[in-house]
């Protein structure tokens, strides 16, 4: 059976929506008011004095708006953007490249960070701090280190694991935000706002429904808008109501506190085949066909973060919560008891 080929105006679609959906100014994005304030300020300061902003480290957690707020920071300078990731820049070589290559106040954003080779990680030390890069050609005695000046640019850096950044590297940031999970309020508000961009007509209880299922994430919300829109069109719904939207969700298998086939396969093996556990995340991953990597860095943070499940030194540990939420009863005096008592 041939495979089929993926529409290219399809794919250039949604691809535009992706765009589309990306608040372009400060004032239009929703939720993580605190960032939004320190971060306005540190952007109005370099206004008046006509100078490009200190640079950007954004952490946290995937789908959150990194890449946005990056976006942001260079619309609201009037600057260009530059992007490109951590894993991308492998050599020195690499990125002096990309610096040398940067305008007067562009802005330049590195996604995830805390993966750049250490080698090109010595070199953007100097490149933040001086504006110079040292080309070094030749080998052994014979080397020698040339200087280039380099335009007044900001580095925005984005890491889901700040924790990885050296003390060096960190540092030289002159404003670090912590991005946080968003609450439901505001997740209401970027589906509604998306949902016009979209041109969906969206019920706000409806729209209330689809961001308690997004686990505080916007990237998550507007996925699942996107998943409703098409079971609104397939059914011929005019406007989405709730009953459409838990309709279309429930087909998607995302239940009414965001937890996906994954999350609940993982609950239930907890759960139901090792008796709450402790169970080891080896032997976990096997019972419900995935990889452990998939399993600790998918599934578990979620889990964890709703209180369902537990690390301990012996293994992995469903809650009282756990249980109950897969509509079971937790084994009285079992390891989850004790567990839950000790909390």
């Amino acid at each position: 059976m041939e495979p089929t080929e993926v529409d290219p105006a399809a794919r250039d679609d949604e691809a535009a929506f992706e765009s589309a959906l990306r608040p372009k100014r400060l004032a239009d994005f929703h939720g993580q008011t605190r960032v939004q304030d320190q971060l306005g300020l540190v952007l109005d300061a370099a206004r008046h004095r006509g100078s490009s902003p200190d640079h950007v480290l954004l952490s946290g957690p995937p789908g959150l708006g990194k890449t946005t707020l990056a976006m942001i920071i260079a619309a609201e300078m009037g600057a260009g953007l530059r992007i490109t990731s951590g894993p991308a820049i492998t050599h020195a070589g690499d990125l002096a490249a990309i610096l040398s290559g940067l305008d007067e106040g562009e802005v330049l954003f590195i996604d995830e960070i805390h993966r750049l080779a250490r080698p090109a990680e010595e070199m953007l030390y100097l490149a933040m701090e001086d504006f110079r890069v040292d080309v070094v050609v030749g080998k052994g005695p014979g080397a020698t280190a040339i200087p280039i000046e380099l335009p007044r640019f900001t580095l925005v850096g984005a890491t889901t694991r700040a924790g990885l950044l050296p003390g060096p590297l960190r540092d030289r940031f002159g404003f670090t935000a912590q991005l946080d999970f968003y609450a439901a309020e505001d997740l209401t508000r970027i589906v509604e706002t998306s949902a016009d961009t979209l041109g969906i007509d969206v019920h706000r209880d409806a729209a209330r429904e689809i961001a308690g299922r997004s686990r505080g994430t916007p990237r998550i919300a507007n996925r699942l808008l996107r998943r409703v829109r098409d079971y609104a069109q397939v059914g011929g719904h005019g406007i989405v109501h709730t009953p459409q939207a838990k309709a279309a969700l429930e087909l998607y298998e995302v239940d009414e506190i965001g937890l996906d086939r994954l999350d609940r396969g993982v609950l239930q093996a907890v759960c139901g085949l090792f008796s709450g556990g402790p169970v080891g995340l080896s032997t976990l991953a096997l019972s419900v066909g995935e990889e452990m990597e998939t399993v600790s860095e998918v599934a578990e943070p979620f889990l964890i973060r709703e209180g369902l499940l537990m690390r301990t030194p012996r293994g992995r540990v469903a809650t009282a919560a756990g249980f109950r939420h897969l509509g079971m009863e937790p084994p009285a005096g079992g390891q989850t008891a004790l567990f839950d008592d000790a909390q």
